[in-house]
Parts: structure tokens; C-alpha cells; sequence
């Protein structure tokens, strides 16, 4: 029997298991929310497109804020609507705290033992504790900010070189660079080794992280690998580990020969490791250690996180500030009102810049960096809203699509106008179903603060510094914005531009 026959009778069984599955679904699950009709095996993947969130927006308009699609055999629930967001998030937020299990997770990130694809339960809780309080608490973003100011000067002094050559700079390079030393500083105590292509590995990852594979929709089909993501998982996998364990045993080396840093801990590795084999939860009845293998998954949790959210929202920031000069002129003003021509920005400045605050968030509701958050699964049965949603749903919440409702935002919801803002409490760090783009309840994401910091300081600095021209013959109106979808939503194409050198 030829292959072809083979997978054509697969493919025929597949349908009729399909069909009774979905029919016993049907009958069981009554009050389903609304949604399109689904095709057997694939369901409505068809339907998502090269942009998902911009294919559920235009679907959602006519199901629904609580929408119901198939994913392959998944049945998915999509969210559209600050109201929804809220019953998910906040309201049954237990119920749907859990993460859906994908096989990228169970291949990189050491079968679910990091912290952003863990299953919702006692080692998750214990872990986001540990990295809240260990890893992301305000003295350690405190710490780091020497670090932070070092890599930006470093950025600067070549903006400045390139100004004074009078060239167009690739502005998504330079800022993707600092940003992925900045991550590597931090996370790991090095820039970037020449033994390892970090950044090679960090973008594999990141992009099988967010890669659209078919077998976590249609498990059936995992064995036949028909976009070759296993196997690159693989290669990836056994590669991440080997950087790792070269990284902790020089830091082991180094504690052992310096008998540690004076009690100094200098980077993520340091924390873990001073914490290994250190019970989690002593006072729980099933007691969690962390281990070798769960430093390694946090640690790549860590790098992932950071490698390009942080960069895409500057980049995209910077691109609509030359999109509209008006915008550009009234930071600057404030810039120069609050910090001076005569020196550069401070993080001590940040609370002070009322304006910049407000270009952040308005650039975080155009182009919120993961558009679509990361998926959701709910852990019971539960009725919202009206509507049935069974255990082990996939939950997707379009925070793009929120942030372009006019109901929400009202007239000129396409445009960039950061004054939306003002007179306002709308806040970004997951109170305000309107702006989520970090997330909000248990999932939302630990590293807000650390976040949002490199974004506004890196931001203002870039402004406050220098004054910004599209290359040669090209208007303001005639910059690309289209998207790149993956893990994160970054801009398609590189931006380019001509600094100027402006401060005293």
C-alpha cells in the first residue's frame, strides 16, 4: 500500500472520528458561544490567516465578544471585549489559570517545569512566587539599573557616531542589540559569548515558542511532523541545554574559587542557584524542590521573555513618533521642560514625564507586543456569561482587538493620539481590562515593572538625544507598519532613520 493511500484513509477516518466527537460535544456542551462553522479535522484554522488577531477581530464582529472556534480538536474560546476579559481574568481567574500543554513546552522548556507555560497547580505557585520575590522585586530591578544605563550609553555613543557621519541607521538593530545584552547581562552575567550564538539560539526559540504547529491541534498528526518543528525542537533543545549547563558550571566555578560575591547577587543564575535544592513550600504537604533541571527552565524562561518584547515596543513607540511629528515635538518639549538640554535622562526622571507615560500606553494599545496574550485552558466546566464553557477549553484573548474597539476608545480608534490618556486613570498593569497589554490575575506577566521600565527610559533617551528623520524622500505617512505575528508582534520590517545629535 503507496504512502498516499495510507494517509488518504487516515485522513478518512480522521473525519469520521472528527464527526463523532464533535457531535457528542455538541450534544453534551448545549450553549456553546457562537462561532463558524468548523471543517472536519482542521476546524477553523483556515480562518486565522498570517495575522490571527486581526482574522479573530473581523470574526468577532460578527459572533461576538465570546466567541467559540475549533482549532483542529481544540475547542478554543475568544475573547474580544474588556467586559470578557474580566469574567476570564479577574472573576473565574482560578478557573482559568492553567496553561494548554504544547509540544514546544514539553520539548524547550524541560516538559512545562519553567514558569509562563507551567499547568496551573501547587509547583507554578511556588516558582512565580520565587521569581516575583527573588527576580523581579523593585531592589533588584534597582540593582540593575547601573547595568542598564551602561548598555544604553553604550547604544547612544553610536547613535551619536552615526549622526555625526550624517547616515541612516538601522534604529530595530541597534535597539535589538542593547536589548538582548541588557537580557544576557542580567539574566546570565555575560554579553554575548563567542562560544554559543546566543542570539541564533534565542531567536529558534522564540520562534518555535510561537510557531503555528499543527500538532498541538491535531495530536493525531504529531507523528508524521509535516512542518518539521519536532525536529528542530530537538536540535534547539539539546543546543539550550548545553549553553546552559556550560553558563551554571562556570558560575559554580566561580563561587567555589571567590567563595561567592560577598552575598552580592549579580544575575538571575546567582539567585537560582543559591536557592537549589531548597525546598519551595515547606510547609506543604507535597514539597517542591528546586533543581538543576528547573534553574535551566526558568533561566530560558527568562531569555525568551526578554529576547525582543522590550525591543519591539520601542521600536514600534519610535515609529509612530515619526508617523507624527506633532506627537514627537510634545515629548521633546516635556524632555527638555523636565530633564534639561544639558544632560540625559535618569530613571529618577521617569515619574516626572506625565506625556511619555501616555505615548507608552497609546503604543501599547496599537501594538501590543503579544497580541493575543499567551493561551489560557480552563481547569472546570464553568458557565460565563451564559454560555457553556467544558474543561480543558483553550482561551484566547484578543487584546489587540480590544485595544481597536471603538466602543471602548470611541472616535479615531486607529489613530495614534496619546492624549486619549489624559485626565484618565486607565493604568497598563492589569486592572484595566481596556489595557492588558502585560496580562492581568495570576498569569500576568512578573516582569511588568522591569518591562516597562527599559521601555520608557530607552524611549525617552532616544528622544530626549537625538532628532529624527525618515531617510531621504520618504513622508511620515509612507513608514510600513506592517506586522510580523510570532511569540511577539514585532514590525515587519526594519525601521530606518537619520539621527541628530540635539543635546548641549
Amino acid at each position: 500500500m503507496s504512502p498516499s493511500t495510507i494517509i488518504a484513509i487516515l485522513l478518512v477516518l480522521l473525519t469520521c472520528l472528527w464527526s463523532l466527537i464533535s457531535a457528542s460535544s455538541k450534544s453534551k456542551h448545549k450553549k456553546l458561544p457562537p462561532g463558524p462553522r468548523s471543517l472536519p479535522i482542521i476546524g477553523n484554522l483556515h480562518m486565522l490567516g498570517n495575522l490571527p488577531h486581526r482574522s479573530l477581530q473581523g470574526l468577532a464582529k460578527k459572533y461576538g465578544h465570546i466567541m467559540s472556534i475549533r482549532l483542529g480538536s481544540v475547542l478554543t474560546i475568544v475573547v474580544s471585549s474588556p467586559k470578557a476579559a474580566e469574567l476570564f481574568l479577574k472573576t473565574h481567574d482560578t478557573n482559568f489559570a492553567s496553561r494548554p500543554k504544547i509540544q514546544a513546552s514539553e520539548y524547550i522548556s524541560y516538559g512545562t517545569k519553567g514558569m509562563a507555560f507551567s499547568e496551573y497547580g501547587p509547583y507554578w505557585r511556588h516558582v512565580r512566587k520565587l521569581c516575583t520575590l527573588q527576580l523581579f522585586c523593585p531592589a533588584k530591578i534597582e540593582v540593575f539599573a547601573p547595568l542598564r544605563k551602561d548598555e544604553l550609553g553604550v547604544l547612544l555613543r553610536k547613535l551619536k557616531k552615526a549622526a555625526e557621519e550624517g547616515g541612516v541607521v538601522d534604529v530595530s538593530g541597534h535597539i535589538g542589540v542593547m536589548n538582548e545584552d541588557i537580557t544576557y547581562r542580567m539574566v546570565l552575567g555575560c554579553k554575548r559569548d563567542d562560544r554559543f550564538d546566543l542570539k541564533a539560539i534565542v531567536e529558534e526559540t522564540f520562534f518555535l515558542a510561537g510557531a503555528f504547529n499543527i500538532s498541538d491541534f491535531v495530536p493525531s498528526l504529531t507523528a508524521l511532523d509535516i512542518q518539521g518543528l519536532t525536529k528542530r525542537m530537538k536540535k534547539v533543545s539539546k543546543t539550550i541545554d548545553q549553553l546552559l549547563e556550560k553558563i551554571i558550571d562556570d558560575h559554580e566555578q566561580v563561587a567555589k574559587t571567590t567563595s561567592g560575591k560577598q552575598g552580592k547577587h549579580e544575575d538571575f543564575v546567582d539567585v537560582l542557584l543559591s536557592l537549589m535544592n531548597q525546598p519551595l513550600n515547606p510547609n506543604d504537604e507535597q514539597v517542591h524542590f528546586l533543581d538543576r533541571t528547573n534553574v535551566k527552565a526558568i533561566l530560558l524562561d527568562m531569555l525568551t521573555a526578554a529576547s525582543d518584547t522590550s525591543a519591539s515596543s520601542i521600536v514600534w513607540s519610535l515609529s509612530e513618533l515619526l508617523r507624527h511629528p506633532r506627537v514627537m515635538k510634545k515629548l521633546q518639549k516635556e524632555l527638555q521642560t523636565v530633564v534639561g538640554m544639558d544632560r540625559m535622562v535618569e530613571e529618577t526622571d521617569l515619574p516626572k514625564l506625565d506625556y511619555l507615560s501616555m505615548v507608552v500606553k497609546e503604543s501599547f494599545r496599537l501594538h501590543p507586543v503579544g497580541p493575543l496574550l499567551i493561551p489560557h485552558e480552563s481547569i472546570e466546566d464553568i458557565a460565563i456569561d451564559g454560555y457553556d464553557i467544558p474543561k480543558k477549553s483553550r482561551i484566547i484573548v484578543n487584546i489587540w482587538s480590544i485595544g481597536r474597539d471603538p466602543s471602548v476608545w470611541s472616535e479615531n480608534v486607529e489613530e495614534f493620539y496619546p492624549e486619549r490618556f489624559m485626565n484618565n486613570n486607565i493604568d497598563l498593569r492589569g486592572h484595566d481590562f481596556q489595557l492588558i497589554p502585560f496580562g492581568s490575575g495570576r498569569r500576568g506577566c512578573p516582569g511588568l515593572q522591569l518591562g516597562l521600565t527599559t521601555v520608557r527610559i530607552v524611549l525617552a533617551q532616544l528622544v530626549h538625544c537625538f532628532n529624527w528623520e525618515l531617510p531621504t524622500g520618504m513622508l511620515p505617512q509612507d513608514l510600513d507598519m506592517s506586522e510580523k505575528f510570532g511569540l511577539s508582534m514585532s514590525k515587519a520590517k526594519h525601521l530606518l532613520a537619520k539621527p541628530t545629535y540635539r543635546l548641549l
